[in-house]
């Protein structure tokens, strides 16, 4: 150690070894500097930089020890082979790149092998260095105090190494910088205590003088501060770079810098808007990778943003491109800031659809179709062409909505968008404007040809994929046409006339098609008239109640009467029950209808001596209302009627919306004792299920099985079938609408035990039916003489 400290204090030139220590420390901290700039860059990007610091490190290492060789003040002058003292630099720039790599990886053996491989390159260079001295004598080593400085050295080098990866800020750069630096200087001047130069006179001189040596010294020490602080600066100023890059990268917009018409400079997220590699972006025109709506070049001075597409983009992409002139490395250069809309695009486009199409079926609202028909009547009116407005509403929808639930309702109404779709032409518009309301405007076809076409086929698409006798969820359908311009030239006239239509079909039976004629006007205004009137006919007592009596087939004698309604209007005459009835229904009128036939049969029966039995049909509508268990006690309460006297007659349509509230009611007039009768037996929909789970008291078969079965044997095998049915559960059968002898002998075969029909008695007043109540005498039952 002594020795070490009398080498550096009496046989070296201390401001020279000054100076070597400066520029150990400057090139230590340049080296491990830049290190740091190598772990903090990509990949591609490290591997340059770890070059640099290699180079940087390793010819300040062989700087600081050249200097320190010529701050040697031996007995002997001395001087370097040139050869091998390039050598010595190679080595120390080799070895150092070396252990960089090696602690590349970050673990502790990784820092342990790098402060190795440090420690090696410095005394190999040194070591090298030593052979390329030059003088009048021989060298001797003693290496008994070196591999105590090795080791030393090796410790310090694999310290800084593992502050160089691991730590970050000012002490840990401080820290590793002073720790490389006493690594090289021990090593140094271990090895330079233990060579010893011994004069040998044979041997020529050396020719480097003390002025040549100052020289040497300064040029070396310029030239390795140059190239220090040049790397340093570079460093920084990549840092700086690369931090300015990675901003315009992390923005959400693309950036490109153009000059002369080509693009020199690009971040990322501009060529991944444009669907292109960074490679690919750089010297191209952008031009020749966007086009601008306007048409222009993308560099063109503009007063705002242009929309724009890319060329080469693998979907659908909007952009918005600004252009600005910005001076850039000393040249005017157009900066495109390039913003992708794409997002807002497709949410715009979607918002419109959805303002413009209906959210369940996806086809055409009433918005959109109202605009398509205002555009196809102005065409029309332009061409002189016709058009087609086709106006359809559902059958059975509301039953098997409120039967099945909405979420089936609704598969339903998909089901029929889809049906259409595959019906209408391409030029066709269908839309659907309500619940289970649509419509469909045709354009382009002959007319009416073209419409009637086109009803029969979804009529004929329904009837196939919804076949309401398979599937007791499908539904039908009815349509209404009218053609332009004859049954109206505005749009709303040539709606109204395709709605008419519609009610006309629905009112001739459903499942079928119309088209409007000028007559269904009349219809319409005479239906709104007879609505109209009908709100007043109770407390004008223009009602009346007729009763039809029942038969029992087996003594032949009257069992009841079924009340029916009369509506006889001082000016419209008698109107029939199949015309004000359906009206009363479809608008709620028949509450108030049905509370005054009800509270009127109560009191006409309640005055029959004879003590028969009165029916009263009540309306699907008042089984909705709360109060129709007070409206029939309030009857009998009123009338004084016996309440096992009264039926109350009621078809399976009542029992499909809300069951367990209907068979509430039901229960509580059955606790009331009015006897209950199922009405239409066999026209709905889990007749059988509705026997069973409904206290019923007689069943009513429906009158078209009657009417049907002296042609049909099906219809008079399913009136056998209900007959036994009904023996079974031990339930009276009735056989209304008996009209024949023929009808009549055969359900007296099939074991029928009640009828009712106009051969049998027709519908008699109240008057008359009193009369005979009065002499204890009932119609009897007619019979084949």
């Amino acid at each position: 150690m002594f020795k070490v400290l009398e080498c550096v204090a009496i046989q070296h030139d201390r401001s020279v070894v000054a100076l070597a220590a400066v520029i150990c420390i400057i090139g230590m901290f340049a080296f491990f500097l830049i290190h740091r700039r190598a772990v903090e860059c990509s990949q591609q990007r490290r591997r340059v930089w770890l070059v640099i610091a290699a180079i940087t490190g390793g010819l300040s290492v062989w700087a600081t020890h050249f200097v320190a060789m010529l701050a040697y003040q031996g007995t002997v002058a001395i001087e370097f082979d040139l050869l091998i003292t390039i050598v010595s630099a190679w080595i120390s720039a080799v070895g150092f790149w070396a252990s960089l790599k090696i602690a590349e990886k970050g673990t502790i053996a990784s820092d342990v092998l790098a402060g190795l491989m440090a420690t090696t390159t410095v005394a190999a260079m040194h070591f090298t260095g030593t052979a390329a001295i030059r003088a009048a004598a021989t060298t001797h080593y003693e290496l008994g105090a070196i591999p105590a400085g090795a080791l030393l050295s090796f410790a310090l080098f694999t310290f800084a190494f593992r502050l160089s990866m691991h730590r970050r800020g000012k002490a840990a750069l401080t820290s590793a910088v002073l720790a490389g630096v006493l690594a090289i200087c021990i090593l140094h001047f271990t090895a330079m205590s233990a060579t010893e130069l011994v004069p040998d006179p044979s041997l020529p001189a050396a020719s480097l003088d003390g002025s040549g040596r100052t020289w040497l010294i300064g040029a070396i020490s310029i030239v390795m501060s140059v190239i220090i602080l040049t790397t340093v600066a570079a460093s920084f100023v990549d840092r700086y770079l690369t931090d300015l890059r990675g901003f315009a990268d992390a923005t959400l917009e693309g950036l490109a810098v153009v000059r002369e018409g080509v693009i020199i400079e690009a971040n990322g997220r501009f060529a991944e808007m444009i669907g292109l590699q960074d490679r690919d972006v750089v010297g191209r025109s952008p031009d020749h990778l966007l086009v601008a709506a306007d048409g222009l070049s993308l560099a063109d001075q503009r007063t705002g943003a242009v929309e724009a597409v890319p060329l080469k983009a693998h979907r659908e992409v909007f952009l918005e491109v600004a252009v600005h002139t910005i001076e850039y490395r000393g040249r005017a250069c157009q900066v495109l800031a390039v913003r992708d809309l794409t997002e807002k695009r497709i949410a715009e486009r979607r918002v419109a659809h959805m303002a413009r199409h209906d959210a369940l079926t996806d086809l055409p609202n009433r918005t959109l179709f109202s605009e398509r028909l205002e555009t196809a009547l102005k065409d029309a009116a332009r061409t002189k062409e016709r058009c087609a407005v086709l106006a359809l509403d559902l059958d059975r929808f509301k039953v098997v909505n409120d039967v099945f639930g909405h979420a089936e309702g609704d598969r339903v109404l998909v089901d029929v968008a889809d049906n259409l779709r595959r019906c209408v032409g391409s030029a066709d518009t269908p839309a659907r404007i309500g619940g289970d309301e649509f419509i469909i405007l045709q354009t382009g076809l002959d007319q009416p040809m073209g419409a009637s076409m086109l009803a029969e086929r979804i009529l004929d698409t329904f009837r196939q994929e919804m076949n309401v006798t398979l599937d007791p969820k499908a539904v039908g359908v009815s349509i209404g046409v009218a053609i332009y311009p004859e049954d109206g030239e505005t749009a709303h006239d040539l709606r109204n006339a395709a709605d008419m239509a519609l009610y006309n079909a629905k009112f001739s039976g459903r499942g079928t098609a119309a088209f409007y004629s000028a007559a269904m006007d009349a219809e319409l205004r005479e239906r709104r008239m007879i609505e109209s009137e009908l709100r007043h006919a109770v407390l004008r007592q223009q009602l009346s109640l007729v009763f039809q009596p029942l038969f029992d087939t087996t003594e032949g004698a009257c069992t009841g009467y079924e009340a029916l309604m009369r509506w006889t209007h001082p000016e419209l005459g008698k109107v029939s029950p199949a015309v004000f009835i359906g009206v009363a229904e479809e608008t709620g009128i028949i509450v108030t209808l049905g509370e005054w036939a009800l509270r009127e049969a109560c009191r006409t029966a309640s005055q029959w001596d004879n003590g028969l039995a009165v029916a009263v049909n009540v309306s699907a509508v008042q089984f909705r209302f709360p109060n129709l268990v007070e409206v029939v006690t309030s009857a009998l309460a009123e009338s004084g009627l016996e309440p096992h006297r009264l039926e109350l007659e009621i078809t399976e349509t009542s029992l499909l919306k809300d069951r367990d509230k209907t068979l509430a009611i039901l229960l509580r007039l059955k606790a009331l004792g009015v006897h209950v009768v199922m009405d239409d037996f066999g026209t709905g929909y889990s007749s059988l299920s509705n026997l069973h789970s409904f206290p019923f008291d007689k069943i009513k078969i429906d009158r078209s099985f009657i009417n049907s079965m002296e042609e049909n044997d099906s219809a008079r095998a399913i009136v056998r079938a209900i007959i036994g049915l009904g023996k079974s559960l031990e339930l009276p059968v009735v056989a209304e609408g008996i009209e024949t002898f023929s009808q009549q002998r055969m359900v007296i075969e099939d074991g029928i035990e009640q009828l009712q029909g106009f051969l049998l008695g027709k519908p008699q007043s109240a008057k008359e039916v009193e009369i005979l109540s009065g002499l204890r005498q009932t119609p009897p039952l007619r019979k084949r003489g």
